[in-house]
């Protein structure tokens, strides 16, 4: 590999997992050259409650994604995920000068300020700003007025923020693992990024990302995005009811989940369900199982449903619904959320990968590949730059600990 080759990374620090994808920056795009999972500890509704646990899981996935790369990874994108991420739609208006002045990037630099002040609280941080629409002397619709002409600037923007602690537990807990942050993003405007085309983006769509401890959505309409909303409930309440109600551990309760459950309930087979633990066997009625499942699946759907007719796009999205996330994984779950939501509904899955993308290309990965394209386009803007040659010079300096008993073992 071309020592002046640059290299991108996304570490998605989930409920359950923390995944780490690592990315070639080529001339047609991204090409995947490493990957990795580990389970997640310090995670709790999508937010750190613990500075120090998630850091085993960021170094054992990162050891993983660097061990079959060949790289180091100094620096990524970031997943921030929790109930207190929301959009905020807001406006501001400037004078920019006479008639003839041209739009330049210090006038979006104030018109941005002007329209944040007072309408974002000083407690909460903001993740990204991102401008819908520029009015220029009365004239709308305009998505790239630098270089145009006018003399009265207006913009409306959305902007998506979370609380200040939140986002500094995350800066902190990657600081633990000798990590250092080149983005933080949302994690289900990282999926958006790894499973949406343009397309869809232009005539309407949404991301249900289900993860663990919570389900986030974003919609997109003409174009950009118009809508993020969180929700405190997860696949793990799924597994959670199911240990409650039957009685039995965790571990038999997601065995039960993705190896037994259809989301089509009350078509498929009637047979009790029966697990094998060595010499024990587990018997559960699958009549109990779907009951507990369905009503738990009804209260999420129920709630993304609340946020689609809050943002005004209750069954006016032409692309329909993209699930990402663990919880997509659960079988026939487009069929259920198909029914609930009137809408249109796939799996989403990465798209336009390369290299070894065949264990990437699943909905669980949605996020981490979607970091790393966020990680390239920050390359590209000039953000970030990190070589090869560069990266592999700082082999095992400034590592997190297990990262760097673990290389030992290359």
């Amino acid at each position: 590999m071309d020592d002046k080759t640059r290299f991108v990374v996304g570490l998605d620090i989930g409920s359950n997992f923390v995944r780490a994808a690592i990315g070639e920056m080529t001339h047609d795009g991204i090409r995947v050259v490493g990957y990795g999972e580990a389970p997640s500890e310090g995670v709790r509704r999508g937010a750190i409650s613990d500075i120090n646990a998630p850091s085993v899981g960021i170094d054992h996935a990162l050891v993983a994604a660097e061990k079959m790369s060949g790289l180091e990874a100094p620096d990524a994108a970031v997943s921030i995920n929790g109930v207190n991420i929301s959009s905020t739609k807001v406006d501001g208006m400037i004078a920019v000068g006479v008639a003839d002045h041209e739009i330049d990037e210090i006038d979006l630099g104030r018109i941005i300020d002007t329209s944040i002040a007072g309408k974002v609280p000083a407690t909460r941080q903001i993740l990204k700003n991102l401008p819908y629409e520029y009015i220029l002397d009365g004239q709308g619709g305009i998505r790239e007025p630098v270089g145009m002409k006018g003399a009265r600037l207006e913009m409306r923007a959305n902007v998506i923020s979370t609380m200040k602690l939140d986002y500094d537990n995350v800066i902190k807990a990657c600081t633990v693992a000798n990590l250092q942050p080149s983005i933080v993003e949302p994690a289900v405007l990282a999926a958006s990024r790894a499973v949406l085309t343009s397309h869809q983006k232009e005539n309407g769509v949404a991301v249900i990302d289900m993860g663990g401890g919570t389900t986030s959505i974003a919609i997109y309409d003409e174009g950009e995005l118009q809508y993020v909303g969180v929700c405190p409930c997860g696949s793990n309440d799924v597994t959670n009811d199911l240990a409650a109600y039957l009685k039995t551990i965790p571990e038999i309760a997601e065995e039960i989940k993705l190896r037994f459950v259809s989301c089509q309930f009350g078509e498929g087979s009637a047979k009790d369900i029966v697990i094998k633990r060595g010499r024990d066997e587990y018997t559960f009625s699958r009549k109990d199982v779907d009951e507990v499942v369905e009503s738990r699946l009804e209260e999420i759907f129920e709630m993304m449903r609340k946020h689609l007719k809050h943002a005004g796009y209750d069954r006016r999205l032409p692309e329909g619904i993209i699930l990402t996330g663990g919880g997509a994984k659960m079988k026939d779950i487009e069929n259920y959320v198909r029914s609930q939501m009137e809408l249109a509904v796939r799996i989403g899955k990465p798209i336009n990968l390369s290299g070894v993308n065949e264990d990437v290309s699943k909905p669980e990965f949605a996020t981490a590949i979607g970091l790393m394209y966020a990680d390239y386009e920050a390359s590209l803007m000039g953000m970030k730059s990190v070589d090869v040659g560069s990266a592999k010079k700082k082999k095992n300096k400034g590592e997190g600990g297990i990262r760097k008993l673990l290389n030992l073992f290359k």
